[in-house]
C-alpha cells in the first residue's frame, strides 16, 4: 500500500500540473501586444526571407526541407 501511494501521489501531480486552464479575458491584452507575434516587424521579417533564399537559392515557403546547391 505504502509503495503504491508513493507511485500514485507523484503521478496525480504530475497529471494535474498539466491542466490547462485557458487565458482569462484581463490576460487577453497582455497577448495581443504586438511584441508577442512571430512576426513582429513585417520589413524585417521580408529582408530575412531575402537574404534565405537567395542564399538557399530557392523561393517558396520556409516549411519545405532539403537544401543545399544541388549538386551530386
Amino acid at each position: 500500500m505504502y509503495k503504491a501511494a508513493v507511485l500514485l501521489i507523484p503521478v496525480i501531480f504530475l497529471i494535474g500540473g498539466c491542466a490547462n486552464l485557458g487565458v482569462e479575458p484581463w490576460e487577453r491584452d497582455l497577448l495581443a501586444k504586438p511584441e508577442m507575434q512571430l512576426i513582429s516587424d513585417p520589413v524585417e521579417a521580408g529582408l530575412d526571407d531575402h537574404i534565405y533564399f537567395s542564399k538557399e537559392a530557392s523561393s517558396g515557403g520556409r516549411s519545405f526541407a532539403g537544401g543545399g546547391c544541388g549538386c551530386n
